[in-house]
């Protein structure tokens, strides 16, 4: 990876993680108390970035690009760590089945947005 490269990968986690901080300040101003915010966050993430690598590995897009918006600005905008805190923090609250639909919840629908995506990249 040349510098250039290494700019525009610190460059894009950089807006992601402006877009994730909007975006998480959207939901929770209209949602409340559920870490809705972060489960968007994580599954929108998680199909981009499936999307992303679908493109690079049918040839759609360059490996740059697979680099720069998966690492860089994905990497930036996904956040495992708030949604684990979140998920600990249902918990010591008393308030278990958030805490479980949260953690399982998020971890299977991330995982199944980023097949998704992955699966309409290859074949574009």
């Amino acid at each position: 990876m040349n510098p250039v490269e290494l700019l525009l990968v610190a460059v894009g986690g950089g807006v992601g993680a402006a877009l994730r901080f909007l975006l998480d300040g959207l939901v929770k101003a209209r949602v409340g108390r559920f870490p809705l915010g972060t489960l968007v966050i994580n599954v929108s993430g998680s199909f981009v970035l499936g999307l992303v690598t679908g493109l690079g590995e049918s040839g759609a897009i360059p490996s740059v690009s697979v680099v720069v918006l998966g690492t860089g600005m994905m990497g930036g905008y996904t956040t495992f760590s708030t949604a684990s805190v979140e998920t600990v923090q249902l918990l010591r609250s008393g308030k278990t089945r958030l805490a479980v639909l949260n953690g399982l919840g998020m971890l299977v629908v991330s995982v199944g947005a980023a097949a998704l995506g992955l699966s309409i990249g290859r074949n574009p």
